[in-house]
């Protein structure tokens, strides 16, 4: 497992769909989620600790549908917790 880093500076680290999936936040690895193309790890954001968010959300998965019945809007990635690690690869 990788630390998201990017292979060289200044190239964004592509996810496969099923790469996000590894990073769920279980067994030491990282809390990742996507949305609108762009992978975020919120390792370090308090509700994301356990790799599940408010009981309703797992992380290592794509929550772009998810934000629309969520109490928060988009401004949730500017957070200072949250971290943007490269880009979901479109699905083939």
């Amino acid at each position: 497992m990788t630390d998201g880093a990017s292979p060289r500076p200044g190239v964004e680290r592509v996810f496969s769909e099923r790469e996000l999936q590894r990073c769920n936040g279980e067994r030491g690895r990282p809390a990742y989620i996507a949305y609108a193309g762009i992978v975020y790890d919120v390792s370090d954001c308090p509700k994301w600790r356990t790799g599940l968010h408010e009981q309703l959300h797992f992380a290592g998965l794509d929550l772009t549908g998810a934000l629309l019945q969520a109490p928060h809007a988009a401004e949730v990635f500017g957070r200072p917790c949250v971290k943007r690690v490269g880009v979901l690869a479109p699905a083939v």
